[in-house]
């Protein structure tokens, strides 16, 4: 009977002794590279070192020393081709009949922040070419590609020692060691392509090397956690990270009190850290979120005066809200929050002394966030495809370049309002109005088929504090109605990006009310 070979490459040393001896109690001889042979051997196995297969020492100080063709022809061979099996003869390479590689440590590498040098030398060449070449070679050779595979290929050996096991089980561990190289080039390409480093010889640029909207978009995506469930509880849900980088916004937030977060927990908590990041941590800013949209938005001079006046912008809708800040959660303000219903409150941290009150709320979820919100890109999934945008532009936060189009020109203190407003209604569902006064929302409209549906709404959540208010319109008045909405309500100045046939009939009726309108030439629409 032929000998049985084995060849053993691995990073990853958790289990390996043990399987060694089992592929050793099923005849197999063993042969190793470097690091792995030198494991086995302090164990007390008995192992041929590559090298002696090859007739070449490890090269390059450990790049080279699995790349070799009497190493890929004992993978690669046919076992039911006489020609491949007499050209392994005439080579006097062994016919190997079981890979055990895993890869060196990338993504871990690039989450301790390692030099980009350092990140470079963890990319594997050898281990993938290996489990490549195995699983292609599936119905001949077993490619183990993770511990977790290590019982379950013993077992398989084990029952069927004459004819291995059979070709579902190796297709399988095909399948994973090919799902396996997949995501580690992809953690490798999307380190590069967003990790920029000089050239050989050059000077870092600090521009990155790839397009923002590739030709070709592979996402890797790793299971983070599973969910209790999706929207509804008879749906099965979980959140996946991105692979390869390291892990940013809800991938590395913490969760320090409370349940685990739910499905619509999480989409919640997204839209209102994204809202709150409009703000610097200068401007304490408060926002309520329910169903992904705003329900009140407060600047304050603190964030206790912040989350108040948020929290009275619509002190219904709050009700087991989420909350979103973008400064320290204090005493004073964690003690009004503990007097409500809330199911989240987001923040950069949380004091002790706001720990100690919110606790008492065992059930409510109290999550940092290390980063402001920045995708480099937004996508949505539809039947079929994928959509894919850049975020909107930032330029259109800048009142210098806001147009004014009516006679009366916005005071100091209503432009402070209509900055504020055109910030939030950025994160409000179209049709969207937003209604504010001194920095708070007094009416917010949303998700309407029509946009002066939008603002009737807007206008009865203000029950009577329109008065004074400006206006903020996501997108342009197709008609003069919601000025003239607008104008019955006592609203005194709007902002809207303009870009309608009958600009004009709006800009005629600002003027005849002695409103003030501007325009930011950048439509801010969320479908």
């Amino acid at each position: 009977m032929a000998e049985r070979y084995a060849l053993l490459s691995v990073w990853d040393k958790t289990g390996l002794v043990d399987f060694a001896r089992g592929l050793r109690d099923l005849g197999f001889r063993l042969l190793a590279s470097g690091g792995t042979a030198g494991h086995l051997r302090e164990a007390g196995a008995e192992v041929v070192p590559v090298e002696q297969l090859t007739g070449f020492v490890s090269l390059l100080e450990g790049r080279v020393k699995t790349l070799h063709p009497l190493v890929h022809a004992g993978i690669l061979a046919r076992r039911d081709r006489p020609e491949d099996m007499a050209q392994l003869e005439s080579l006097g390479a062994p016919a190997i009949e079981v890979v055990v590689v895993n890869l060196y440590p990338f993504r871990e590498t690039v989450r301790k922040g390692a030099s980009s040098d350092e990140v470079r030398e963890m990319i594997d060449i050898g281990g993938p070419a290996l489990l490549r070449a195995a699983a292609k070679n599936f119905p001949y050779v077993l490619a183990v590609s993770s511990p977790e595979q290590y019982s379950g290929v013993l077992a398989a050996l084990r029952g069927a020692r004459e004819a291995g096991p059979d070709l579902e089980f190796r297709q399988r561990l095909a399948a994973a060691a090919f799902a396996l190289t997949m995501r580690y080039d992809y953690a490798v390409s999307t380190y590069l392509g967003t990790s920029p480093g000089p050239s050989p010889g050059t000077a870092a640029t600090g521009e990155g090397p790839v397009s923002e909207l590739p030709p070709f978009l592979y996402l890797g995506w790793e299971k983070e956690r599973e969910l209790r469930y999706g929207e509804n509880p008879h749906q099965r849900a979980a959140l996946y990270v991105p692979e390869g980088v390291g892990r940013v916004g809800l991938g590395a937030a913490r969760i320090i009190q409370g349940k685990e977060l739910s499905y619509n927990n999480i989409l919640d908590v997204h839209a209102a850290w994204a809202l709150v990041s409009e703000f610097p941590p200068s401007q304490p800013a408060c926002v309520a979120i329910k169903h992904m949209g705003p329900c009140g938005c407060a600047l304050g001079a603190d964030l206790a005066t912040a989350y108040r006046r948020a929290r009275d912008a619509d002190p219904v809708s709050i009700f087991g809200g989420i909350i979103g800040c973008n400064v320290s959660v204090d005493e004073d303000t964690a003690i009004d929050m503990a007097k409500l219903f809330l199911e989240v409150v987001v923040a950069p941290s949380f004091t002790p002394e706001a720990l100690w009150h919110l606790a008492r709320k065992e059930n409510l979820r109290l999550v940092e966030m290390t980063d402001f919100y920045g995708p480099e890109m937004e996508w949505r999934q539809v039947w079929g495809g994928l959509l894919v945008q850049e975020p909107s532009a930032k330029e259109a936060d800048d009142p210098a370049a806001w147009q004014p189009v009516t006679v009366r020109r916005p005071t100091s203190r209503e432009m402070e309002d209509l900055l504020f407003a055109w910030k939030v209604v950025k994160h409000v569902r179209s049709n969207a109005i937003v209604l504010a006064h001194n920095r708070c929302t007094v009416g917010i409209g949303q998700g309407q088929p029509n946009r002066v549906d939008a603002a009737r709404l807007a206008i009865g959540r203000a029950d009577g504090r329109a008065r004074g208010a400006v206006m903020a319109s996501d997108a342009f008045f197709p008609f003069p109605d919601v000025v003239e909405e607008a104008v019955r309500a006592g609203i005194t100045a709007i902002v809207q990006p303009g870009g309608s046939l009958r600009d004009k009939e709006s800009i005629a009726a600002c003027d005849k009310a002695g409103l003030a309108m501007v325009f930011t030439g950048v439509r801010q629409f969320q479908h």
